[in-house]
Order: structure tokens, then C-alpha cells, then sequence
């Protein structure tokens, strides 16, 4: 059985870093998609982040890219999202998803997600 757990949220000051984690077990997942979404309050679930574990090839949604990188670390199945100058509009829930097959920004098409981690950016 897959498991995800995601921990490193906190709060911060707008432009801090934060650095989440993804500790993957239950599966081999050199065939899967790992992806990071998040949800802020009364708003929908948004892709955020994806690589697909085998290759390392990455994605992002225009609202992070150049500030947030993924990446993983086979070794300890772990999957980071390094989020740098963030801003308020970045506070929400990050959650850590995990699909067999190649990346999707679509949440629905994810049917292994960990807890959630609460990003809180203060102005």
C-alpha cells in the first residue's frame, strides 16, 4: 500500500523559503508520477509541481515556475518541493500525490495522496 506522508510546512514572512518533503513507501515507484498540489481556502485543488520519478523531467504551473523546484532523491524515496520567495498567495495546504504513468496537472487522474502540509505567507 502506497503511503505519502509530507512534512517542512510552517509560516513565514513573504520572499522566506520553505522546503517540503515527501517520504514515499509501499511501492517501487521508478513507473510513477510524483506530484505536489495544494489548496487554499475556498478555493479549488491547484497543481502545483510534478517529476516523473524515473527520468527527473519536471513540470510546473506558470504561478511557481522559476521560484519552486522539485526533485527527488531515489535513495530515500522522497520527493521535495523548495519553494523560495514566497508570497501570501502561496499559503495554502501542499499535498503530495502519487500516479503509475507519466505526469498530469489533473488531481483526479492522482489516486494516492498523502495528509497535507498548511503553508502559511504572511505579508
Amino acid at each position: 500500500q502506497v503511503q505519502l506522508v509530507e512534512s517542512g510546512g510552517g509560516s513565514v514572512q513573504a520572499g522566506d523559503s520553505l522546503r517540503l518533503s515527501c517520504a514515499a513507501s509501499g511501492r517501487t515507484f521508478s513507473s510513477y508520477a510524483m506530484a505536489w498540489f495544494r489548496q487554499a481556502p475556498g478555493k479549488e485543488r491547484e497543481f502545483v509541481a510534478a517529476i516523473n520519478w524515473s527520468s527527473g523531467r519536471t513540470y510546473y504551473a506558470d504561478s511557481v515556475k522559476g521560484r519552486f523546484t522539485i526533485s527527488r532523491d531515489k535513495n530515500k524515496n522522497t520527493v521535495y518541493l523548495q519553494m523560495n520567495t514566497l508570497k501570501p498567495e502561496d499559503t495554502a495546504v501542499y499535498y503530495c500525490a502519487a500516479r503509475l504513468g507519466f505526469y498530469s496537472d489533473d488531481g483526479d487522474r492522482y489516486i494516492h495522496w498523502g495528509q497535507g502540509t498548511q503553508v502559511t505567507v504572511s505579508s
